[in-house]
């Protein structure tokens, strides 16, 4: 057994995990990442070359974690030389209730915007039918999201202090109280084990069978993390690239997000309708009767694509009752999970938060364990 006190394991080479090690590694400390899958897989909820990144919360916190996680992003391309968001602007519309307590957050955190009439945003943005209230801000864009995770391994690689490798599943975590042993296993290596202060779960959907009975352990269980398959879909263009904003539609029943892929089309999604899946053991296989009531959506409020020709895509949310994000450290162990199908957007603010609980600080409260 390797004894490696000042050393991270960090469970995950997801976006959070990616970002994790990267933050540990800026500020001098060591890491081993575990990742059973390949790099840059699809089994979870990470892949794909698009993600929203968007401030409109109706939530002050929210959008001020927005605000530093841009901040972050933006240091992010100038460490890199990568262009990581694409300003494309988001738009917001439906509900005025929904609509309008974004614009009062926005407003009470002097993040710019502005309101249209539905008639409006049309001409300025034909693609989409709008309804209700529109709220437009130009923060806003599209992250290159595979283009991020990878920034964030090689990153930490090119520090020297970060041995990552994928292909290789955590078989058990043993909590000795003031420490831990991971043993892990992959394809051409005998189990090994490692024993660390510091262990990192950045698993969200595999948050609850892999360290949920761990933290109970320590009276400190898990929120009901509800895993599920979602079902997005691209749609074929009939517009410029020019002509997409990321957006954002509060309908009377779910909410329905959307943004272009270049290269894919336009990528439009029910938020968090999904069937509940284990995560090691999915089908992969859009449910028929969402399909056709998405296509049916798209029909009606996205003219500018080709609402007969979708592209299904599937991905894992890991969500919790509010949807606030899991992020705490009981022992030796680090817990990052529940980010509930928005997480994305804050990625490097994730590693920074999780990188400070692995150092001894402590959690925000919003996202602790005992909230």
């Amino acid at each position: 057994m390797a004894s490696l006190p000042t050393t991270h394991v960090v469970i995950g080479g997801g976006i959070v995990g990616a970002a994790t090690a990267f933050a540990l590694t800026a500020r001098g400390e060591r890491v081993l990442l575990l990742e059973q899958h390949d790099r840059g897989h699809d089994r979870g909820s990470s892949h794909g070359a698009s993600r929203i990144f968007r401030q409109g919360y109706a939530d002050a916190e929210y959008v001020d974690l927005t605000t530093r996680a841009l901040d972050l992003w933006e240091a992010l391309e100038r460490r890199s030389g990568t262009t990581l968001i694409d300003r494309t602007g988001a738009v917001d519309h439906g509900r005025p209730d929904a609509v309008d307590a974004i614009a009062a957050a926005l407003t009470d955190a002097g993040v710019p915007h502005e309101t249209l009439s539905p008639e409006d945003a049309a001409a300025r943005w034909p693609g989409i039918a709008f309804e209700g209230h529109v709220l437009a801000h130009a923060t806003a864009g599209r992250i290159r999201s595979a283009a991020a995770l990878e920034v964030f391994l090689t990153l930490a690689e090119r520090t020297g202090l970060a041995d990552l490798r994928f292909g290789t599943r955590v078989t058990g975590i043993e909590d000795h109280g003031d420490d831990a042993t991971v043993s892990f296993i992959s394809d051409d290596v005998d189990v090994e084990m490692v024993r660390t202060a510091s262990v990192v779960a950045a698993v969200g959907s595999w948050a609850p069978t892999l360290v949920g009975a761990l933290l109970a352990g320590r009276g400190a269980g898990l929120p009901a993390v509800r895993v599920t398959q979602e079902q997005p879909a691209h749609f074929p263009s009939h517009l410029p690239d020019a002509a997409w904003p990321s957006f954002v539609h509060w309908g009377e029943g779910d909410g329905v997000y959307g943004l272009l892929t270049p290269g894919e089309g336009v990528k439009v999604g029910f938020h968090g309708t999904g069937p509940v899946v284990d995560p090691d053991h999915r089908d992969f296989a859009p449910v028929p009767a969402e399909a056709e009531r998405l296509q049916a959506y798209v029909a009606r409020y996205v003219p500018g694509v080709d609402a007969t020709k979708p592209t299904f895509i599937s991905c894992l949310y890991d969500s919790t009752p509010d949807e606030d994000f899991v992020i705490d450290r009981r022992g030796p162990l680090t817990v990052a999970t529940g980010f509930s199908g928005h997480g994305f957007k804050f990625a490097p603010l994730l590693g920074e938060l999780v990188a400070d609980l692995a150092l001894g600080g402590a959690p925000l409260p919003r996202f602790a364990l005992a909230r």
